[in-house]
């Protein structure tokens, strides 16, 4: 089987920026040309090299800072890199920034045109499309009034409209989808499954962890400006949530100045060794540490499970299982078995609590132990149900 064109190909890229300590403008002029001291400079990407083939969905994830949107703004041409090089196939449609391309004193009929103008189409081709994207855009009554009486929701819509009905090979999509209300949403991500079997290329910059794996076959984690991670998004998502965890962990042992209760959350395996990989109906174990650095007493502790996306799914504690824990003063470990993992195929994470039985908190950690949940069968989803279809019979 031929392998796939490249049309994405990035060479060590590297982007600086420079930043002035100067306070105002006054000083940064007395001070021009004598001292690098007043001047600093910022590598938002260092020697990132990628090949991307046509028909592949890629996200980029990453903390704030880490350098995605400068990735992406880079891979579009709107940033040049300070060294390396990008090199890109096809035509390219980017929602970077929302509204970015438009001109608030035109009308929105009037900026579709401008659009057009910018990704290379004559009058002619976006004429074609006028009424398909005033429609998918949702704004017919509109269509003739200046964007800049637009609602934030209006320009993403219309953006988003433009860039998909221009015909790209390479769609750049920058978080914005996040500012259109639900059905909007929805309608977008129809439409990007339509670009996907259409055999088009997708490259989505996202905090959504559970739309990178869903959407995504591939995933960069950026971390400082490098590549860190390239490969599964599950594995991906995983990576990226442990990170955050250890860096979460170390600023409250920072703050804090002594070392926390809960020393560790694991999950184990049916071989009770620890684990990030589960299967549908594995047995499991959860293991939680705890290390008081004062005597226990009346206390509680929790544990549950997160989707990517940061939102609980479960939770279970002693109390509510009428377990009364005993006074402890030394290390102890609390064990909570999970008879078969019924979860549906994506990543997870796990937390941990310690409370007193008058509710006030004693520690907490979030975003533990992270790991991805398989399933035979094809689901969609957070619930790994095994249904299985018994016939068809007359109603």
């Amino acid at each position: 089987m031929a392998s796939r064109p490249v049309v994405i190909s990035a060479s060590e890229v590297s982007r600086r920026f420079v930043i002035y300590k100067d306070k105002s403008l006054k000083e940064r002029l007395v001070n021009f040309g004598r001292s690098r001291r007043h001047r600093e400079d910022f590598w938002a990407l260092r020697d990132v090299s990628f090949d991307i083939e046509a028909g592949t969905s890629v996200g980029l994830i990453g903390a704030n800072g880490s350098g995605k949107s400068t990735l992406l703004k880079t891979i579009g041409g709107i940033i040049e890199p300070t060294k390396g090089m990008i090199r890109r196939r096809g035509r390219l449609a980017a929602l970077l920034e929302l509204g970015a391309g438009f001109h608030p004193d035109l009308t929105g009929r009037e900026n579709v045109f401008l659009n057009g103008s910018l990704l290379g189409l004559s009058q002619r081709q976006v004429g074609a499309h006028l009424e398909e994207i005033v429609d998918f855009a949702g704004i017919g009554d509109f269509v003739d009034t200046q964007v800049k009486f637009y609602s934030s929701g209006m320009y993403v819509r219309l953006a988003f409209a433009v860039a998909v009905h221009v015909d790209p090979d390479i769609l750049l999509v920058d978080e914005v989808l996040a500012v259109g209300d639900e059905p909007f949403q929805r309608k977008c991500m129809d439409h990007i499954r339509s670009f996907q079997r259409d055999g088009r290329t997708i490259v989505l910059v996202s905090h959504a962890m559970e739309q990178v794996i869903d959407v995504c076959d591939r995933a960069f984690v950026l971390d400082h400006g490098s590549l860190a991670y390239d490969g599964d998004p599950a594995e991906a998502v995983r990576r990226l949530r442990e990170g955050y965890a250890g860096s979460a962990q170390e600023s409250i042992e920072g703050k804090s100045g002594r070392r926390n209760q809960i020393a560790s959350v694991e999950l184990l395996g049916a071989d009770d060794a620890p684990t990030s990989d589960l299967s549908f109906g594995d047995r499991a174990r959860v293991r939680v540490r705890i290390v008081p650095h004062e005597p226990l007493t009346d206390w509680v502790c929790g544990i549950g499970i997160t989707e990517a996306g940061g939102r609980m799914l479960w939770h279970t504690d002693t109390r509510s299982q009428r377990h009364e824990l005993p006074t402890v003063t030394g290390p102890v470990v609390l064990d909570f078995d999970i008879p078969a993992a019924t979860m549906g195929p994506g990543a997870y994470a796990l937390f941990a609590v310690v409370i007193h039985t008058d509710g006030s908190l004693v520690d907490r950690r979030d975003d533990t132990s992270a790991f991805t949940v398989h399933t035979p069968f094809a689901i969609a989803g957070v619930l790994g149900i095994d249904a299985r279809f018994s016939g068809v019979s007359p109603a």
